[in-house]
């Protein structure tokens, strides 16, 4: 069966586009062929810097022959339609068709389509280009002239090599032009190590073939070589690598022989804070930070990634890279004294002139809502309202410093930094820092009182604001994160057992607000999500919110855990289905009698041991749910509904509903109407699937 072997080679392709393009470039070519009725054993793409490579394994020679009856009109019909089926089926006369005949709808015109099948070359040479000209990528250009060489591609296309090897060493290249760049054989290695071109037959001899020119075709391995030879490194030196798999990637993408070297800047440097360092060195030179393996603490030396195999061991290499990282360093430097100097306090005016957004005002009013709503917080949540105040008022400080401005992925850290240096309270630090957290599933999430009420403020700002300008999420459309928002108030409460109403916020958020339904089902949807990842069932959520007034995240949690561990035992399945059986039963029957059955169980029309047994425990038991909920004892609140149970079962067995005797009926109907009542105490039962 033949292997397939195509490249693509261009120059640089950006190294965050390397990976996604790799698995593009096999989904379309794959799913081409299999939609032509070719299949395959296997597929794997690579990626390089120049080259995105695609070898599919055990590929059919060819796609089957297809047979398939198309239905025309009956014969008789008009002319008009039988040239549409003669067109639709590709005839030239109605005579090639045969005739069938239906019992019922009489005789009718079918034709045979035949389809013979296709050589996999020729599938092949129609869809490579396809696939090059309607290529995914993020971006791209189009260069060249109108006509030949209008090619739009991420960089420059220069060759494509594509081949079909059978069996040995016999293989042939599948032929197709793109914009005047003809298919073939041929490829060259790394660019400056092995330029020279060198023709391949199949897979193993083009991936031996360019390790031997010096390109190692693997990204995930040039990131092992990069990752061990720099833990080798520092290791030698007495240091360890601070990893930093981002980077990683990156850098992966930017060679195709990594060459991993170890430069060294001045310790004078190491005065500022390590996130400072490591950020410049990441994001300006492509470099990874070290750190003394005892200490912990940073080191003036860092790792860089060469393409290059220098024939002065690198030197040449490491004395660029160390005056580009002091110079860098040098800037950061000045950013750092310059913002300590200046303080975060002085700043705050230039907030004025900041446009947070268009219908919210400036970044400085949205301070000064967040710093009231926090003071309300503090006392919720146990922090000093002083303390949240100063915090609040600093939080977004730090947004107009040099530093920020230089590293936006600064923000908040720079701010603890600069607030401790002047003096402030740790607890203001920590918290100016942490009040853009959790960002994601995984954050880190506040747990200092001053930091949950800055933190809570700043989201519950944000949301009650885009929700008073009809900013909500669309779809998969959320620019301003608020799903993210909403999820960090939820961790928050969550993890930290905050108790407070969400409604209560959302007015004292901003005044007049008129969509707290709308956003408390906002904030449903996102509890829904955070639970479902802890393995809590959706419809356990909605049994809870149909009881309607349910805005506080702690006890809705532990409400539906409470009712999912319930629902999982015997007492609580078969309390379910009984509680179904009742409830269909009323339903059918207020529907018929165009009333509802409510009001007191009468104890003269009850006969019956096992519904005198079930009017008691319904009464026992609502009593002790009730009381179980006031004290937010969800799980005696559970327990206490699973006493009815035995009597459920016992009184549909053993007792008909429906009794001849008008008053004996109703009164069982109210019974029934009871149970869907004191289940209501706890969750609405009709909302829970399964």
């Amino acid at each position: 069966m033949p292997d397939l072997l195509l490249e693509l080679f261009s120059e640089e392709i950006p190294a965050r586009m390397q990976r996604r393009a790799a698995e593009d470039l096999k989904k379309l070519i794959t799913g081409g062929l299999v939609d032509a009725g070719l299949t395959y054993e296997g597929a794997r793409a690579y990626a390089t810097p120049r080259r995105l490579t695609l070898t599919v394994a055990g590929l059919t020679a060819s796609s089957p022959d297809i047979s398939e009856e198309r239905k025309g009109p009956r014969v008789g019909s008009p002319e008009k339609a039988l040239a549409g089926f003669l067109r639709g089926a590709g005839l030239t006369s109605i005579d090639d068709a045969t005739i069938q005949t239906d019992p019922k709808k009489g005789d009718f015109y079918v034709a045979v389509i035949n389809k013979p099948g296709r050589k996999a070359d020729e599938i092949i040479a129609e869809l490579v280009p396809d696939v090059i000209r309607k290529f995914p990528w993020p971006k791209s250009q189009k260069w060249g002239q109108a006509g030949e060489g209008a090619l739009k591609w991420v960089r420059p296309l220069h060759s494509i090599l594509c081949t079909l090897a059978v069996d040995g060493d016999v293989s042939e290249v599948v032929s197709f032009s793109v914009e005047g760049i003809e298919s073939g054989n041929l490829t060259q290695g790394h660019r400056f190590h092995g330029k020279e071109n060198f023709a391949v037959k199949r897979f193993e001899d083009y991936e031996s073939g360019l390790k031997a020119r010096k390109v190692i075709l693997d990204l995930d391995e040039r990131k092992d070589i990069i990752l061990n030879d720099a833990k080798t490194l520092a290791f030698a030196q007495g240091l360890e690598l601070v990893e930093d798999m981002g980077l990683l990637e990156e850098v992966a993408g930017l060679v195709e022989w990594p060459t991993v070297l170890m430069g060294e800047f001045e310790a004078s440097f190491l005065d500022m804070p390590d996130e400072v360092i490591q950020t410049s060195i990441r994001e300006h030179q492509k470099c990874f930070v070290l750190k003394d393996s005892k200490s912990g603490k940073l080191a003036n030396k860092f790792i860089l990634v060469s393409n290059l195999i220098a024939t002065d061991g690198g030197a040449t290499i490491v004395a660029g890279n160390q005056k580009v990282v002091r110079a860098r360093l040098s800037d950061a430097k000045f950013f750092w004294e310059t913002d300590l100097k200046t303080g975060l306090e002085t700043r705050l005016y230039k907030l004025d002139n900041m446009v947070f957004h268009e219908k919210l005002g400036t970044l400085s009013a949205r301070v000064s809502s967040i710093v009231t709503l926090a003071e309300s917080l503090a006392p919720i949540v146990g922090a000093d309202p002083a303390l949240a105040k100063r915090a609040a008022t600093l939080a977004k400080a730090d947004l107009v410093t040099d530093m920020v401005f230089e590293f936006p992925e600064l923000q908040g850290l720079m701010g603890r930094y600069y607030a401790l240096a002047l003096n402030e309270d740790p607890s203001v630090a920590e918290a100016i820092e942490l009040h853009y957290k959790p960002q994601g599933p995984s954050d880190e999430v506040p747990t200092n009182p001053v930091s949950i009420a800055v933190a809570l403020a700043d989201k519950l700002d944000l949301l009650t604001g885009f929700w008073a300008i009809d900013e909500k999420p669309t779809g998969s459309r959320d620019p301003f994160a608020l799903r993210r928002a909403a999820l960090g108030v939820i961790r928050i409460l969550a993890d930290n057992d905050i108790r407070l109403s969400l409604r209560d916020i959302f007015a004292k958020a901003r005044d007049g607000f008129a969509q707290s339904d709308d956003l408390m089902s906002f904030f449903a949807d996102r509890l829904s999500v955070y639970l479902k990842d802890k393995g809590v069932r959706y419809d356990l959520l909605d049994a809870v919110f149909a009881l309607g007034d349910q805005d506080d995240i702690v006890m809705i949690s532990k409400r539906v855990q409470a009712l999912g561990s319930f629902l999982s035992t015997d007492d609580g399945e078969n309390l379910l289905a009984g509680y179904r059986r009742a409830a269909n039963i009323l339903r059918a029957e207020e529907k018929k009698a165009g009333t509802t059955y409510q009001g007191l169980v009468e104890g003269a029309h009850l006969h019956e041991e096992a519904e005198i047994a079930l009017a008691s425990a319904i009464e026992k038991a609502r009593v002790a749910a009730q009381e179980a909920v006031a004290a937010e004892d969800f799980e005696a609140a559970m327990s206490a509904l699973a006493i009815l149970r035995a009597p459920v079962d016992a009184f549909f067995d053993k007792v008909l509903v429906n009794d001849e005797r008008e008053e004996v009926r109703v009164n069982r109907l109210k019974m029934l109407t009871q149970i869907r009542q004191t289940t209501l105490t706890v969750a609405d039962f009709s909302k829970i699937s399964g």
